[in-house]
């Protein structure tokens, strides 16, 4: 993992969340906003996973598991878009909310997979 897009990538998902609770604290709907944010998301983690893949080739390989890694990684990758389909499906402000906890959620998973890839000791 590269260091400064890690933190780029946790702000990023925070803000992202907290711009959907606010907006479902004001009753809206999923709209442009929050699905937008949800997406900037989901695309700052897939370029996780090709900076995921290149990384150990280039010499920066992951001092913890390596499989644990993966894992939240595929994880927060699936968690974003399932949370993007329940707030089309069901457009209400409660989907709103769900879109909030989902990038917080990958906010606290990216956070632990800088973890893994950089403080542990084997």
């Amino acid at each position: 993992m590269i260091e400064w897009f890690t933190w780029l990538q946790l702000g990023v998902a925070v803000l992202a969340g907290l711009l959907c609770l606010a907006l479902s604290l004001a009753g809206r709907a999923p709209n442009d906003w929050s699905m937008g944010a949800a997406l900037v998301v989901e695309l700052l983690l897939v370029a996780q996973l090709v900076v995921a893949v290149v990384a150990p080739a280039v010499g920066n390989p992951p001092t913890g598991n390596l499989l644990e890694f993966y894992v939240y990684l595929v994880s927060a990758l699936i968690l974003v878009p399932l949370a993007g389909f329940w707030a089309l499906v069901e457009r209400n402000r409660w989907s709103t909310v769900v879109l909030g906890v989902a990038c917080l959620a990958v906010a606290v998973m990216v956070y632990r997979m800088y973890q893994i890839w950089t403080v542990q000791v084997a």
